[in-house]
């Protein structure tokens, strides 16, 4: 656990970000920026991504509405074992070895829109727990748009790609990798994905001397995060987590924009050439809501080192994993287990 003298050392300034202009046809121009951006930190702004800021303003509203419901009420949309629905404060324990409790945090989880007789194999399906209408009018219709418009997005009408949010990022991001442009995109990798939007309601004051955070120092699980914040400072980097102490940057909102930053399969998929960097929030007092939107590939999709990251002399770092067998391990590590919430 940081002493105060190591904290107030350790926060040094606001971090500057690369942005990524998605209304710029070049790709491979693009491309090189977004290497050169995950080469850096592993976080970067978007602009020109398509979502309104109306809609994004009305999912913020939104989301303060639910949390702003009595514990008793929140507590009829407790999270499944499947992790989507309301997670009370404290729920998830990122960092064990400096946190004295878990995150001072609740959140609300919605996953993959399917039909109802779609496949139920997939380990992490499952239908999303949604607030009664009486209750919160014209809510799930909010979260349900915002949901797709994170995903739909044409991304260059000339090359006729249809191309979601996300995708398009990660098709520019194979680029980066020296991969065909749509190397991600196929079905058993982000064609039949699991992507997973999180609403998020910080409060109190965080104190590191004493183990209290609103978030615990993490790195997240998947391939990559695309993040709406509100205005409150709070959230923070490590660019080099091996460095002792760790310097932490504060990295701020700007409007229009999204904060996207790459996950830990994609750091094994790149043999560690695309760092998933640490990150944590501080909070101040002030309340503080965020939209993460997690891109996660396919349950049965096998991240392995890419041919492209891989020679000789650079062996791959990390074996073969099957993506649900690695997210089924981060996802139970970090949550508190659902028997404590039983009466």
């Amino acid at each position: 656990m940081e002493s105060k003298t190591q904290e107030e050392a350790s926060i040094i300034k606001v971090s500057s970000l690369h942005c990524i202009d998605l209304a710029n046809s070049d790709l491979r121009q693009l491309a090189v920026s977004l290497k050169q951006a995950c080469l850096d930190c592993g976080f970067f702004y978007v602009i020109n991504h398509g979502i309104s800021e109306e809609l994004k303003d009305e999912v913020f509203k939104q989301s303060k509405k639910l949390f702003a419901l009595p514990l008793e009420e929140k507590m009829k949309l407790l999270r499944n074992e499947k992790y989507r629905g309301y997670a009370p404060l404290h729920d998830q324990l990122f960092d064990p070895d400096n946190q004295v409790w878990g995150d001072c945090k609740e959140g609300y989880s919605i996953g993959v829109l399917r039909p109802k007789d779609d496949s139920h194999d997939n380990p992490f399906y499952s239908p999303n727990i949604w607030p009664d209408p009486d209750v919160l009018p014209g809510w799930r219709a909010t979260m349900e748009t915002f949901y797709q418009e994170a995903l739909l997005y044409t991304y260059n009408e000339h090359l006729c790609m249809l191309r979601r949010v996300c995708k398009a990022i990660a098709s520019i991001m194979a680029l980066a990798l020296d991969l065909d442009v749509n190397y991600f995109d196929k079905p058993n990798i982000l064609g039949n994905h699991n992507a997973v939007m999180r609403l998020l309601h910080y409060e109190g004051h965080s104190d590191p001397s004493k183990g209290i955070y609103a978030s615990g120092a993490h790195s997240d699980y998947g391939m990559m995060t695309l993040l709406a914040n509100d205005s409150v400072m709070g959230l923070q980097i490590c660019k080099d987590k091996d460095v002792k102490p760790r310097k932490w940057e504060y990295v701020p909102s700007i409007k229009g924009a999204y904060i996207v930053n790459i996950g830990d399969l994609l750091e094994r998929w790149s043999n560690c050439l695309l760092k998933s960097t640490l990150h944590r929030v501080i909070g101040n007092g002030h309340e503080r809501y965020s939209v993460p939107f997690f891109l996660e590939p396919s349950h049965e999709c096998i991240v392995e080192c890419l041919p492209t990251c891989q020679s000789q002399n650079n062996l791959p770092k990390y074996p073969a994993i099957k993506c649900s067998t690695y997210l089924t391990q981060r996802y139970k590590e970090a949550h508190a287990d659902l028997s404590i919430y039983e009466k």
